[in-house]
């Protein structure tokens, strides 16, 4: 059975850079989706949809 996730568990140090990374996800998100918009590719689709990705596990706590 696996255990459940608990973000004090992790050392200080990592803890301080998820912290770090939950905030800035969202500026990266607008600004990439903003980017996207103005001069669609691949790769900045591809890249929304992972800071996208990314910034739901941090707001359900996945990460």
């Amino acid at each position: 059975m696996r255990r459940k996730y608990n973000p004090y568990t992790l050392p200080p140090w990592l803890r301080t850079a998820r912290n770090v990374c939950a905030q800035f996800i969202i500026p990266f998100c607008v600004f990439q989706g903003i980017r996207t918009i103005l001069l669609p590719t691949t790769f900045d689709v591809l890249l929304l949809s992972l800071f996208i990705l990314i910034a739901i596990a941090f707001h359900i706590e996945l990460i």
